[in-house]
Protein backbone atom coordinates (compact mmCIF):
# COMPACT_ATOMS: atom_id res chain seq x y z
CA UNK A 1 0.00 0.00 0.00
CA UNK A 2 1.38 3.37 -1.07
CA UNK A 3 0.10 6.77 0.05
CA UNK A 4 0.27 9.97 -1.97
CA UNK A 5 -0.32 13.37 -0.40
CA UNK A 6 -1.06 16.08 -2.97
CA UNK A 7 -0.43 19.69 -2.02
CA UNK A 8 -0.70 22.97 -3.93
CA UNK A 9 1.40 25.88 -2.65
CA UNK A 10 1.49 29.60 -3.33
CA UNK A 11 3.32 32.11 -1.12
CA UNK A 12 2.97 29.86 1.90
CA UNK A 13 6.35 30.34 3.57
CA UNK A 14 4.85 31.21 6.97
CA UNK A 15 3.03 27.95 7.59
CA UNK A 16 4.09 25.33 5.04
CA UNK A 17 6.95 23.91 7.15
CA UNK A 18 4.64 23.07 10.05
CA UNK A 19 2.21 21.36 7.70
CA UNK A 20 4.93 19.35 5.93
CA UNK A 21 6.28 18.19 9.28
CA UNK A 22 2.84 17.02 10.39
CA UNK A 23 2.49 15.03 7.15
CA UNK A 24 5.96 13.48 6.88
CA UNK A 25 5.78 12.18 10.44
CA UNK A 26 2.89 9.93 9.33
CA UNK A 27 4.30 8.71 6.00
CA UNK A 28 6.31 5.55 5.40
CA UNK A 29 9.56 5.50 3.43
CA UNK A 30 7.83 4.50 0.17
CA UNK A 31 5.04 7.10 0.39
CA UNK A 32 5.15 10.46 -1.39
CA UNK A 33 4.31 14.11 -0.84
CA UNK A 34 3.73 15.76 -4.22
CA UNK A 35 3.85 19.54 -4.04
CA UNK A 36 2.94 21.71 -7.03
CA UNK A 37 4.01 25.29 -6.44
CA UNK A 38 2.14 27.92 -8.42
CA UNK A 39 5.00 30.40 -8.95
CA UNK A 40 5.44 31.58 -5.36
CA UNK A 41 7.22 34.93 -5.03
CA UNK A 42 8.25 34.39 -1.40
CA UNK A 43 10.52 31.72 0.13
CA UNK A 44 8.03 28.85 -0.09
CA UNK A 45 10.25 26.82 -2.46
CA UNK A 46 13.31 27.37 -0.25
CA UNK A 47 11.39 26.16 2.80
CA UNK A 48 10.24 23.02 0.97
CA UNK A 49 13.72 22.25 -0.36
CA UNK A 50 15.20 22.67 3.13
CA UNK A 51 13.58 19.37 4.15
CA UNK A 52 15.81 17.43 1.75
CA UNK A 53 13.45 14.46 2.01
CA UNK A 54 13.27 11.91 -0.82
CA UNK A 55 9.55 11.49 -0.22
CA UNK A 56 8.93 15.08 -1.35
CA UNK A 57 8.43 15.62 -5.07
CA UNK A 58 8.37 19.38 -5.78
CA UNK A 59 7.11 20.62 -9.14
CA UNK A 60 7.11 24.34 -9.93
CA UNK A 61 4.64 25.61 -12.51
CA UNK A 62 6.06 27.60 -15.42
CA UNK A 63 3.27 30.14 -14.99
CA UNK A 64 0.53 30.81 -12.47
CA UNK A 65 -2.31 28.42 -13.30
CA UNK A 66 -4.43 28.64 -10.14
CA UNK A 67 -5.28 26.29 -7.31
CA UNK A 68 -7.63 23.97 -9.22
CA UNK A 69 -5.17 23.21 -12.01
CA UNK A 70 -2.30 22.91 -9.52
CA UNK A 71 -4.18 20.27 -7.53
CA UNK A 72 -5.20 18.53 -10.74
CA UNK A 73 -1.56 18.36 -11.81
CA UNK A 74 -0.49 17.02 -8.43
CA UNK A 75 -3.16 14.31 -8.48
CA UNK A 76 -2.24 13.22 -12.01
CA UNK A 77 1.38 12.86 -10.89
CA UNK A 78 0.47 10.73 -7.88
CA UNK A 79 1.38 7.04 -7.89
CA UNK A 80 -0.19 5.93 -4.61
CA UNK A 81 -3.11 3.62 -3.95
CA UNK A 82 -4.63 6.23 -1.64
CA UNK A 83 -4.53 9.98 -2.23
CA UNK A 84 -4.86 12.71 0.39
CA UNK A 85 -5.27 16.38 -0.47
CA UNK A 86 -3.51 18.97 1.65
CA UNK A 87 -3.56 22.74 1.95
CA UNK A 88 -0.26 24.48 2.65
CA UNK A 89 -1.22 26.05 5.96
CA UNK A 90 -3.10 23.37 7.91
CA UNK A 91 -1.81 20.94 10.56
CA UNK A 92 -2.57 17.22 10.49
CA UNK A 93 -3.49 15.50 13.75
CA UNK A 94 -1.31 12.53 14.71
CA UNK A 95 -2.81 9.27 13.50
CA UNK A 96 -4.88 10.95 10.78
CA UNK A 97 -3.65 8.77 7.92
CA UNK A 98 -4.23 5.46 9.71
CA UNK A 99 -7.68 6.51 10.93
CA UNK A 100 -8.92 7.67 7.56
CA UNK A 101 -7.55 4.75 5.54
CA UNK A 102 -8.99 2.26 8.01
CA UNK A 103 -12.44 3.85 7.74
CA UNK A 104 -12.27 4.12 3.95
CA UNK A 105 -11.23 0.50 3.41
CA UNK A 106 -13.84 -0.79 5.85
CA UNK A 107 -16.52 1.25 4.06
CA UNK A 108 -15.42 -0.13 0.65
CA UNK A 109 -15.93 3.21 -1.13
CA UNK A 110 -13.68 5.53 -3.15
CA UNK A 111 -14.01 8.82 -1.24
CA UNK A 112 -13.93 9.76 2.42
CA UNK A 113 -14.43 13.25 3.86
CA UNK A 114 -13.64 14.05 7.49
CA UNK A 115 -14.21 17.00 9.79
CA UNK A 116 -11.71 19.48 11.20
CA UNK A 117 -11.18 22.25 13.73
CA UNK A 118 -10.52 25.86 12.75
CA UNK A 119 -7.40 27.60 14.04
CA UNK A 120 -6.07 31.12 13.57
CA UNK A 121 -2.62 32.20 12.36
CA UNK A 122 -1.18 31.52 15.81
CA UNK A 123 -2.62 28.01 16.04
CA UNK A 124 -5.35 28.95 18.50
CA UNK A 125 -8.89 27.60 18.16
CA UNK A 126 -11.26 30.01 16.44
CA UNK A 127 -14.87 29.96 15.32
CA UNK A 128 -15.87 29.95 11.67
CA UNK A 129 -19.41 29.13 10.65
CA UNK A 130 -19.56 26.07 8.42
CA UNK A 131 -21.59 22.89 8.07
CA UNK A 132 -19.09 20.03 7.94
CA UNK A 133 -20.10 16.41 7.34
CA UNK A 134 -22.07 13.85 9.32
CA UNK A 135 -21.70 10.07 9.14
CA UNK A 136 -25.49 9.82 9.35
CA UNK A 137 -25.68 11.48 5.93
CA UNK A 138 -23.05 9.31 4.23
CA UNK A 139 -25.58 7.42 2.12
CA UNK A 140 -27.90 10.38 1.56
CA UNK A 141 -26.38 10.92 -1.86
CA UNK A 142 -29.21 12.99 -3.34
CA UNK A 143 -29.38 15.23 -0.26
CA UNK A 144 -25.61 15.65 -0.26
CA UNK A 145 -25.67 16.71 -3.91
CA UNK A 146 -28.54 19.11 -3.20
CA UNK A 147 -26.60 20.60 -0.28
CA UNK A 148 -23.74 21.32 -2.68
CA UNK A 149 -26.23 22.88 -5.10
CA UNK A 150 -27.63 25.29 -2.50
CA UNK A 151 -24.18 26.26 -1.27
CA UNK A 152 -23.77 24.49 2.06
CA UNK A 153 -20.15 24.20 3.22
CA UNK A 154 -19.99 20.46 3.82
CA UNK A 155 -17.01 19.50 1.70
CA UNK A 156 -13.40 20.66 1.75
CA UNK A 157 -10.68 19.10 -0.40
CA UNK A 158 -8.16 19.23 2.43
CA UNK A 159 -10.51 16.95 4.41
CA UNK A 160 -10.59 14.27 1.70
CA UNK A 161 -9.02 10.90 1.06
CA UNK A 162 -9.76 8.94 -2.10
CA UNK A 163 -8.62 5.88 -4.00
CA UNK A 164 -6.61 5.70 -7.20
CA UNK A 165 -9.75 4.34 -8.84
CA UNK A 166 -11.55 7.67 -8.38
CA UNK A 167 -8.72 9.54 -10.10
CA UNK A 168 -9.81 8.00 -13.40
CA UNK A 169 -13.10 9.86 -13.14
CA UNK A 170 -12.13 13.19 -11.58
CA UNK A 171 -8.80 14.06 -13.20
CA UNK A 172 -7.92 16.14 -15.04
CA UNK A 173 -10.26 18.75 -13.60
CA UNK A 174 -12.30 20.63 -16.24
CA UNK A 175 -11.28 24.24 -16.69
CA UNK A 176 -14.76 25.55 -15.94
CA UNK A 177 -15.10 24.26 -12.37
CA UNK A 178 -15.05 26.78 -9.51
CA UNK A 179 -13.83 24.44 -6.80
CA UNK A 180 -11.91 21.16 -6.91
CA UNK A 181 -13.43 20.35 -3.51
CA UNK A 182 -16.99 20.35 -4.80
CA UNK A 183 -16.04 18.65 -8.08
CA UNK A 184 -14.68 15.66 -6.16
CA UNK A 185 -17.56 15.65 -3.69
CA UNK A 186 -20.08 15.62 -6.53
CA UNK A 187 -18.29 12.68 -8.12
CA UNK A 188 -18.29 10.64 -4.89
CA UNK A 189 -21.99 11.24 -4.29
CA UNK A 190 -23.05 10.85 -7.91
CA UNK A 191 -21.22 7.51 -8.13
CA UNK A 192 -22.64 6.50 -4.73
CA UNK A 193 -19.14 5.74 -3.47
CA UNK A 194 -18.38 8.09 -0.60
CA UNK A 195 -18.54 8.17 3.19
CA UNK A 196 -18.39 10.81 5.93
CA UNK A 197 -16.17 10.60 9.00
CA UNK A 198 -17.37 12.50 12.08
CA UNK A 199 -13.94 12.70 13.68
CA UNK A 200 -11.72 15.79 13.50
CA UNK A 201 -8.57 14.77 11.63
CA UNK A 202 -6.72 18.07 11.20
CA UNK A 203 -6.65 21.75 12.10
CA UNK A 204 -7.62 24.10 9.29
CA UNK A 205 -5.96 27.47 9.51
CA UNK A 206 -7.67 30.71 8.57
CA UNK A 207 -5.66 33.92 8.23
CA UNK A 208 -5.53 37.14 6.23
CA UNK A 209 -3.67 35.59 3.29
CA UNK A 210 -6.09 32.76 2.56
CA UNK A 211 -9.70 32.72 1.43
CA UNK A 212 -12.66 30.52 2.26
CA UNK A 213 -16.16 30.32 0.89
CA UNK A 214 -17.54 30.35 4.42
CA UNK A 215 -16.61 34.01 4.89
CA UNK A 216 -17.53 35.52 1.53
CA UNK A 217 -20.87 36.78 0.22
CA UNK A 218 -21.70 36.15 -3.42
CA UNK A 219 -23.74 38.31 -5.78
CA UNK A 220 -26.95 37.06 -7.36
CA UNK A 221 -25.29 36.82 -10.78
CA UNK A 222 -22.44 34.80 -9.34
CA UNK A 223 -24.91 32.45 -7.66
CA UNK A 224 -26.71 31.91 -10.98
CA UNK A 225 -23.38 31.19 -12.66
CA UNK A 226 -22.50 28.71 -9.89
CA UNK A 227 -25.75 26.82 -10.48
CA UNK A 228 -24.93 26.61 -14.19
CA UNK A 229 -21.47 25.24 -13.38
CA UNK A 230 -23.06 22.73 -11.01
CA UNK A 231 -25.35 21.37 -13.73
CA UNK A 232 -22.55 21.24 -16.29
CA UNK A 233 -20.31 19.40 -13.80
CA UNK A 234 -23.07 16.89 -13.14
CA UNK A 235 -23.36 15.94 -16.81
CA UNK A 236 -19.59 15.85 -17.39
CA UNK A 237 -19.19 13.42 -14.47
CA UNK A 238 -22.01 11.27 -15.83
CA UNK A 239 -20.38 11.21 -19.26
CA UNK A 240 -17.00 10.23 -17.79
CA UNK A 241 -18.63 7.39 -15.88
CA UNK A 242 -20.40 6.07 -18.98
CA UNK A 243 -17.30 6.46 -21.16
CA UNK A 244 -15.04 4.55 -18.77
CA UNK A 245 -17.59 1.75 -18.41
CA UNK A 246 -17.61 1.31 -22.19
CA UNK A 247 -13.83 1.07 -22.46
Amino acid sequence: MKISVCMATYNGELFVAEQINSILSQLNYNDELIIVDDCSSDKTIDVINSFNDKRINLIVNNSNIGVNKSFSRSILLSTGDYIFLSDQDDVWIEGRIKMMIKHLTESKVDLLTSNFKWIDQFGNSTHVKFDGVSSLQSNSFIKNIFDIFIGKTNYFGCAMLFTKNLVRYIAPFPGFIESHDLWIAKAGNLYRSQVHLDEITFHKRIHKNNATSTTSKRSFIYKVFSRFVFILSFFVLLFRKIKLKLI
